[in-house]
């Protein structure tokens, strides 16, 4: 197999040396490991996926499970809620002047008072947090490979997270 050059150099035979020259820069450029440390990298990488992965099926599952208690919570309390048929509407449940819960304070006196809605709203909120929990831990997974200007730009983001409760009142 031959290839043709079609720059200017096209016919010109490289000096002498120069291959090696870009083949030296080329490969200071990257970190080179050893086999033992390519393992152990890979290893830290196993590690982080599962962490990553954990966090994600774990923070998932409680919301659902939370947000299941609340729904049993509140159609126990109010049974008419359970009935397809009679005077009772859905869209009276869901409409804008249901009673929710829309502060940490309401909800905190919510669950107090045992109410399902409150609980359905905390695994909704758990289930935001989620998202937010898997960045923390990518930051750091980040430091722990020493990576770090991924650390910081993970860093970053998370702060625009958390940044954004604050700015949309929550």
């Amino acid at each position: 197999m031959t290839s043709e050059r079609t720059d200017a150099t096209a016919g010109q035979e490289p000096a002498e040396g120069a291959g090696e020259r870009i083949e030296v820069q080329a490969t200071s450029r990257r970190r080179q490991l050893t086999p033992e440390q390519a393992a152990a990298m890979e290893e830290k990488i196993r590690k982080v996926e599962i962490a990553i992965s954990l966090v994600l099926r774990i923070g998932v599952s409680v919301s659902v499970i939370v947000v299941a208690t609340g729904l049993g919570i509140m159609f126990a309390h109010h049974s008419h809620y359970t009935s397809i048929t009679g005077g009772y509407s859905y869209s009276h449940l869901t409409s804008r002047s249901t009673v929710f819960p829309h502060s940490f304070s309401q909800l905190g006196t919510g669950l107090a008072s045992g109410e399902g809605r409150a609980v359905v709203v905390l695994g909704v909120l758990l289930l935001i947090l989620t998202p937010i929990l898997r960045v923390a831990v990518g930051v750091l997974s980040f430091l722990y490979e020493e990576d770090i200007p991924m650390a910081i730009v993970t860093t970053y983001v998370l702060a625009v997270l958390i940044g954004s409760f604050f700015l949309a009142g929550a």
